[in-house]
């Protein structure tokens, strides 16, 4: 059943010409008015492919979380370009970048849960915005919060969990959507060891289904736990990018 909650994904041959998102020659720059010009990027180009599982690692500052909002259109590069299956994401129109949107599930560090709702209305909520019906919603919400093992949490409010329940009803809210690609930046930067390891379990149970997973994160233990493809940037370039990385800072 939980399998049926997403689309499955073949994620056939790594040729990077058919990357589902290539990040092309990506420079941001900020201007401070004091420090002057900030490069946070200076030209990123690699590509992730349908269903990969990639850590991007690097220190504080490194260019992780700007990556991450580029990829969500809550800014624009300097210079270059993210394609997300062939298409220019920044010459997208309204209605095709809501589609994006829809397409791309994002996890952040501090949850960004409703208080004054239960765990059960702060998914339901998400799913009301996109314009789900009642009976899609009800349909839909018991299944992701069994995938995320919160269905007994369903009427607590985010204040009566623990980090890690928060942070898995923020996956939930994410997935909702049967997002093709999830963007999780520093999800575990809050949490004990305990904890880590449980959203850690949680990301590759979601990548197992078919679902693409960017994770940024300065937590060497992860990443080598993982040992999967590992992005490294430093000062706002790829340093390195291997199959079966590990964390090398």
């Amino acid at each position: 059943m939980l399998l049926g909650f997403f689309r499955i994904m073949d994620c056939g041959s790594r040729f990077k010409d058919n990357a589902m998102i290539k990040f092309n020659n990506i420079t941001k720059i900020y201007t401070s008015r004091f420090a002057g010009n900030i490069v946070a990027l200076d030209g990123i180009s690699f590509g992730v492919e349908q269903g990969e599982f990639v850590s991007v690692v690097g220190r504080s500052g490194a260019g992780k979380t700007t990556l991450f909002k580029l990829m969500l259109v809550e800014e624009k590069p300097t210079n270059g370009s993210i394609l997300y299956n062939d298409q220019n994401i920044y010459k997208l129109k309204h209605g095709s970048l809501n589609g994006l949107r829809r397409n791309i599930g994002a996890v952040f560090q501090d949850y960004k849960l409703l208080s004054d709702m239960t765990v059960r209305d702060n998914i339901a909520y998400v799913m009301k915005v996109i314009g789900s019906s009642d009976a899609e919603i009800k349909r839909d919400v018991p299944r992701i919060l069994e995938i995320v093992e919160l269905s007994e949490r369903e009427n607590n409010y985010p204040a009566e969990l623990s980090g890690g329940e928060r942070q898995r009803v923020a996956i939930a809210r994410a997935l909702i959507h049967r997002p093709e690609v999830v963007l999780a930046d520093e999800p575990t930067g809050n949490l004990d060891p305990y904890h880590t390891l449980d959203i850690l379990k949680l990301l590759l149970k979601i990548n197992e289904m078919g679902t693409t997973v960017l994770l940024a994160t300065h937590n060497r233990e992860i990443v080598n736990k993982l040992k999967k493809r590992v992005v490294t940037l430093e000062k706002g370039k790829v340093v390195r990018d291997e199959q079966n990385g590990r964390f090398a800072l």
